[in-house]
């Protein structure tokens, strides 16, 4: 028996990662895989049953669980970031998210006959995006500025707000359901708030004071969030998931606490508790489901996406700058994620257990509107982009890893020739410097969990990885391949990689074409650099072609890129030598004799 269950373990870990490798490949929110492979495992295949499984520990499980994912949510609000988000954006998260949840709870109460308070739960839980189903999408359908910004950070914003306005809701439902006054729900907040606020300042001044070491504070971390949901709840019944809450946009917005690394551990927590919750949850789903389950669930889908959205996007967008062609779109892309998810299925549960009536149809319907926003969303946004003419062409700016003066002299001439660009670097002297010259900047690791909520990766077609940091540099370069594609990334070879005899070196498969030339390296460019060689720009003509350029600047000089006729872009590197034609505009580093 114990076999048994270690191995149906080993089996979700398994299925939950290939669920969310197969999202990353094709660049869809890794939601919608998991929840079909706990459909098919579970009530299809009969080879789960989390109930059997789990039995009594299903329910602390999933709490905790949720705990964590709503904790991790919060801890990206950024209070100070509500001032600078557009009004568009602002009406979204706000009274637009106000309209939609009446919307859609009137909609689950006449289509799925839910009493009104289990609709309007629904309602509260549906009206939330997020992060993790729009930046997949996003990057597929590749919109203008304006629009991804505005779902971009929709979805950010969105994520706390409406898992805090979703709890609050549930909250008062069961006071209700339990003959409770108002004083009680009243006290279930106060709980929650205060034992939230609490535990942020405890574990802040800890983090401040560094009393707990650099390798614990996640760990540490960990343990606040549990033992502060677990003492709420013991203090106020059900207040538990307020409290963390609370505590992850209390921790979020305090100043002096370092939490990226904490939120980076959180994040890969997330992942793996997300993996296993859905397809727990999704296996409990009965197969086929309840009569009329299912076109009361495909009703409230089309509701949500024909009338709710559009009617939410056009009121919230009101007054704003968007074009009607851009408000369309956002008006179509609205994709449910996993705060929906998570949430409504704990809720269910513990509905169910207090007998309250609807409570088993919540968790159908919030996977149906999930699966069919997901899918509907993703094969219809970009055509519809395309059609309304707000899709951004084929992306030709440069994100270029690394700030020191080798990399800036690149952005600069790049960015002087028409190009798109930003540098990104952890190193904040040299952001900070990049940034005094005109630079688009971004401080962080371009590969990190951070960068792919914040680095607006719109209209970038190239990574030129130029940083001092050779295995960084490589694990850049592995991850925009599948971002960029593999013939879009390239990488600057250091020095280190070259002078052991190639023991030090990347295998074929984890490094990319070295830029410019063989003998060319960071070291070395930054020698050149130092010794008073200059990029240089020049438009070659029939009558002044590559030889002629050559000749006048001698034949030191190294083609960095070349610029065609129309405009595309070309990087010279050790695997594709650049022929410049007349018409194009070559960029070159040129010796200082010839620049003098």
């Amino acid at each position: 028996m114990t076999l048994d269950l270690g191995l149906l373990l080993v089996c979700i870990l398994g299925v939950g990662f290939l669920a969310q490798w197969l999202a990353w490949r094709v660049r869809l929110p890794a939601i919608l895989f998991l929840l079909l492979a706990g459909i098919l495992m579970g009530p299809v295949a009969g080879l789960l049953n989390p109930d059997k499984l789990l039995g009594p520990l299903l329910f602390p499980v999933a709490s905790l669980a949720v705990a964590v994912i709503l904790f991790e949510g919060s801890l990206t609000l950024r209070f100070s970031e509500l001032r600078e988000i557009g009004g568009a954006v602002r009406g979204l998260v706000t009274y637009g998210a106000v309209i939609a949840v009446f919307m859609l709870g009137v909609a689950a109460h006449y289509f799925a006959g839910l009493s009104w308070e289990v609709a309007l739960l629904f309602g509260a839980l549906t009206c939330v995006t997020g992060p993790t189903v729009i930046a997949p999408m996003l990057r597929t359908v590749r919109p203008n500025a304006r629009i991804a910004n505005t779902l971009r950070w929709e979805g950010i914003v969105i994520d706390p707000l409406g898992a805090l306005f979703g709890v609050l809701v549930y909250e008062a439902i069961v006071s209700r359901h339990q003959g409770h006054t108002i004083g009680v729900f009243l006290a279930v907040v106060a709980s929650g708030v205060v034992v939230g606020l609490l535990a942020a300042w405890v574990l802040a001044s800890l983090l401040r004071r560094q009393m707990i070491p650099e390798y614990l504070q996640n760990y540490g971390t960990l343990v606040t969030v549990v033992l502060a949901f677990s003492l709420s709840n013991a203090i106020t019944h059900e207040s538990g998931l307020l409290t963390v809450t609370v505590m992850g946009i209390a921790l979020g917005n305090m100043r002096g606490v370092h939490i990226d690394d904490i939120l980076d551990f959180k994040e890969n927590l997330t992942t793996l508790l997300v993996s296993t919750l859905f397809i727990l949850l999704a296996a409990r789903l009965s197969w086929p489901l309840p009569d009329g389950m299912l076109w009361s669930g495909i009703a409230i889908f089309l509701v949500a996406q024909l009338i709710v959205r559009p009617v939410t996007a056009v009121i919230a967008s009101i007054g704003s700058a968007l074009s009607w062609r851009e408000r369309a779109l956002i008006a179509w892309i609205a994709p449910r994620g996993i705060v929906a998810a998570a949430v409504s299925a704990l809720f269910a549960l513990k509905l169910d257990a207090l007998g309250m009536a609807g409570a088993k149809a919540l968790v159908p319907l919030v996977f149906i509107l999930i699966i069919g926003t997901v899918v509907l969303q993703s094969a219809t946004a970009r055509p519809l982009a395309r059609w309304l003419k707000v899709a951004e062409p084929d992306p030709a700016g440069v994100l270029i890893y690394g700030a020191d003066q080798g990399a800036r002299a690149v952005a600069r001439a790049l960015a002087d020739a028409g190009f798109h660009v930003i540098v990104a670097d952890e190193q904040w002297h040299d952001v900070k410097q990049a940034r005094m010259e005109g630079l688009q900047t971004f401080f962080g690791f371009p590969a990190s969990s951070y960068a792919e909520r914040h680095l607006d990766l719109t209209g970038i077609g190239r990574l030129l990885a130029m940083s001092i940091h050779r295995e960084r540099n490589a694990l850049a370069c592995v991850y925009y391949r599948q971002e960029l594609g593999r013939g879009k990334v390239y990488r600057l070879a250091n020095e280190d990689g070259q002078t052991t005899g190639g023991r030090e070196q990347l295998s074929g498969g984890l490094g990319a074409p070295a830029l410019f030339e063989a003998e060319m390296t960071h070291e070395r460019f930054l020698e050149r650099l130092a010794e008073g060689w200059r990029i240089k720009s020049t438009r070659l003509t029939t009558t002044f072609d590559w030889p002629n350029f050559i000749e006048q600047y001698g034949s030191p000089t190294v083609l960095l890129f070349g610029v065609e006729e129309k405009g595309a872009l070309r990087v010279a590197s050790v695997k594709r030598e650049l022929e410049p034609r007349p018409g194009w505009t070559v960029i070159a580093l040129v010796p200082p004799e010839a620049t003098s």
